[in-house]
Protein backbone atom coordinates (compact mmCIF):
# COMPACT_ATOMS: atom_id res chain seq x y z
CA UNK A 1 0.00 0.00 0.00
CA UNK A 2 1.50 3.45 -0.77
CA UNK A 3 0.28 5.99 2.28
CA UNK A 4 1.58 9.89 1.80
CA UNK A 5 1.38 10.87 5.62
CA UNK A 6 0.76 14.89 6.49
CA UNK A 7 1.55 15.90 9.78
CA UNK A 8 -1.43 18.59 10.75
CA UNK A 9 -1.02 19.01 14.26
CA UNK A 10 2.46 17.60 15.28
CA UNK A 11 2.93 20.05 18.64
CA UNK A 12 5.42 18.23 21.32
CA UNK A 13 3.10 19.41 23.86
CA UNK A 14 0.08 19.55 21.67
CA UNK A 15 -3.03 17.31 23.19
CA UNK A 16 -3.99 15.91 20.17
CA UNK A 17 -1.95 15.17 17.19
CA UNK A 18 -3.46 14.58 13.72
CA UNK A 19 -2.39 12.48 11.18
CA UNK A 20 -4.09 12.58 7.28
CA UNK A 21 -3.25 9.45 5.38
CA UNK A 22 -3.94 9.47 1.60
CA UNK A 23 -3.68 5.84 -0.17
CA UNK A 24 -2.74 5.73 -3.54
CA UNK A 25 -6.35 6.03 -4.87
CA UNK A 26 -6.65 9.58 -2.99
CA UNK A 27 -8.77 8.32 -0.42
CA UNK A 28 -7.49 9.65 2.56
CA UNK A 29 -8.84 9.76 6.45
CA UNK A 30 -7.56 11.42 9.76
CA UNK A 31 -5.70 9.95 12.53
CA UNK A 32 -6.26 10.82 15.40
CA UNK A 33 -4.17 10.43 18.73
CA UNK A 34 -4.99 12.31 21.89
CA UNK A 35 -3.15 12.13 24.76
CA UNK A 36 -5.40 11.95 28.20
CA UNK A 37 -3.63 13.39 30.77
CA UNK A 38 -5.74 14.32 34.20
CA UNK A 39 -2.72 15.47 35.41
CA UNK A 40 0.69 17.45 34.56
CA UNK A 41 3.56 15.49 36.38
CA UNK A 42 3.99 13.05 33.80
CA UNK A 43 5.06 16.15 30.88
CA UNK A 44 8.60 16.36 32.89
CA UNK A 45 9.02 12.59 31.96
CA UNK A 46 7.90 12.82 28.23
CA UNK A 47 5.39 9.98 28.24
CA UNK A 48 1.44 10.40 28.63
CA UNK A 49 -1.15 8.08 31.16
CA UNK A 50 -2.94 7.25 28.53
CA UNK A 51 -3.32 7.52 24.08
CA UNK A 52 -6.44 7.75 22.83
CA UNK A 53 -6.64 6.66 18.70
CA UNK A 54 -9.28 7.17 16.48
CA UNK A 55 -9.48 5.94 12.77
CA UNK A 56 -6.60 3.41 13.11
CA UNK A 57 -6.32 1.05 10.52
CA UNK A 58 -3.39 -1.14 11.58
CA UNK A 59 -1.61 -1.67 15.07
CA UNK A 60 1.56 -2.96 15.46
CA UNK A 61 2.43 -5.12 18.91
CA UNK A 62 5.89 -5.06 19.20
CA UNK A 63 7.85 -7.96 21.18
CA UNK A 64 10.51 -6.48 24.18
CA UNK A 65 13.68 -5.17 22.66
CA UNK A 66 17.16 -4.89 24.46
CA UNK A 67 20.42 -3.77 23.93
CA UNK A 68 21.54 -6.91 21.41
CA UNK A 69 23.36 -6.90 18.39
CA UNK A 70 21.67 -8.35 14.70
CA UNK A 71 23.11 -11.28 16.15
CA UNK A 72 21.28 -11.49 19.21
CA UNK A 73 24.07 -11.59 21.23
CA UNK A 74 24.19 -8.78 24.62
CA UNK A 75 26.02 -5.77 23.94
CA UNK A 76 27.31 -3.33 26.18
CA UNK A 77 27.85 -4.48 29.41
CA UNK A 78 27.06 -2.46 32.29
CA UNK A 79 26.50 0.48 30.19
CA UNK A 80 23.03 2.00 31.06
CA UNK A 81 23.38 4.29 29.06
CA UNK A 82 24.28 2.37 25.79
CA UNK A 83 21.86 -0.62 26.61
CA UNK A 84 19.20 2.41 26.31
CA UNK A 85 20.31 3.77 22.69
CA UNK A 86 20.66 0.42 21.38
CA UNK A 87 17.14 -0.82 22.78
CA UNK A 88 15.61 2.14 21.34
CA UNK A 89 17.60 1.09 17.96
CA UNK A 90 16.06 -2.15 17.91
CA UNK A 91 12.34 -0.71 18.58
CA UNK A 92 13.27 1.95 15.72
CA UNK A 93 14.85 -1.15 13.64
CA UNK A 94 11.65 -3.23 14.14
CA UNK A 95 9.25 -0.17 13.26
CA UNK A 96 10.70 0.68 10.45
CA UNK A 97 10.55 -2.76 9.22
CA UNK A 98 6.78 -2.64 9.35
CA UNK A 99 6.82 0.71 7.99
CA UNK A 100 6.42 2.37 11.06
CA UNK A 101 8.22 5.21 13.10
CA UNK A 102 8.26 6.82 16.37
CA UNK A 103 5.35 8.98 15.01
CA UNK A 104 3.31 6.04 15.37
CA UNK A 105 4.08 4.80 19.02
CA UNK A 106 1.14 4.98 21.33
CA UNK A 107 2.99 3.01 24.01
CA UNK A 108 6.30 2.01 25.46
CA UNK A 109 7.04 -0.08 28.22
CA UNK A 110 10.30 0.08 29.60
CA UNK A 111 11.50 -3.17 31.66
CA UNK A 112 15.13 -2.64 33.96
CA UNK A 113 17.12 -4.45 36.31
CA UNK A 114 18.07 -1.22 38.01
CA UNK A 115 15.20 1.64 38.29
CA UNK A 116 18.09 4.14 39.88
CA UNK A 117 20.75 3.38 37.55
CA UNK A 118 17.91 3.65 34.56
CA UNK A 119 16.27 7.18 36.29
CA UNK A 120 20.28 8.71 35.98
CA UNK A 121 20.25 7.72 32.12
CA UNK A 122 16.63 8.52 31.28
CA UNK A 123 17.75 11.68 29.72
CA UNK A 124 18.57 9.13 26.61
CA UNK A 125 15.09 7.93 26.48
CA UNK A 126 13.74 11.30 26.92
CA UNK A 127 15.84 12.93 24.24
CA UNK A 128 14.89 10.40 21.77
CA UNK A 129 11.18 10.65 21.86
CA UNK A 130 10.85 14.65 22.08
CA UNK A 131 13.10 14.46 19.13
CA UNK A 132 10.27 12.37 17.57
CA UNK A 133 7.41 14.29 19.24
CA UNK A 134 6.41 11.34 20.53
CA UNK A 135 4.39 11.10 24.12
CA UNK A 136 3.25 7.48 24.47
CA UNK A 137 1.37 6.21 27.36
CA UNK A 138 4.31 4.32 29.91
CA UNK A 139 5.25 2.10 32.20
CA UNK A 140 8.24 1.05 34.06
CA UNK A 141 8.82 -2.05 35.55
CA UNK A 142 12.02 -3.03 38.00
CA UNK A 143 12.58 -7.41 37.29
CA UNK A 144 15.12 -9.55 38.54
CA UNK A 145 16.59 -10.09 35.20
CA UNK A 146 16.44 -9.95 31.58
CA UNK A 147 16.81 -13.14 29.23
CA UNK A 148 20.86 -12.60 29.38
CA UNK A 149 22.06 -11.69 32.85
CA UNK A 150 23.84 -8.68 31.67
CA UNK A 151 21.46 -7.20 30.04
CA UNK A 152 19.93 -3.97 32.26
CA UNK A 153 17.07 -2.54 30.55
CA UNK A 154 13.91 -3.89 27.73
CA UNK A 155 11.88 -2.00 25.61
CA UNK A 156 7.93 -2.69 24.39
CA UNK A 157 6.01 -0.89 22.18
CA UNK A 158 2.87 -0.63 20.48
CA UNK A 159 2.33 1.42 17.32
CA UNK A 160 -0.85 2.23 15.92
CA UNK A 161 -1.64 4.02 12.73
Amino acid sequence: MCVRVDVTDAHLHSPTDLLTFHHHNDRSFTMQHESINPWTWQDQFGYSQAVLTRNTTETLYCAGQPAVGPDGAPMHADDMAAQIDQALDNIEAVLSGAGFGWEHVVRLNMYTTDVDLFFQNYGVVATRLAKAACIPASTLLAVNRLAFPELLVEFEATAAR
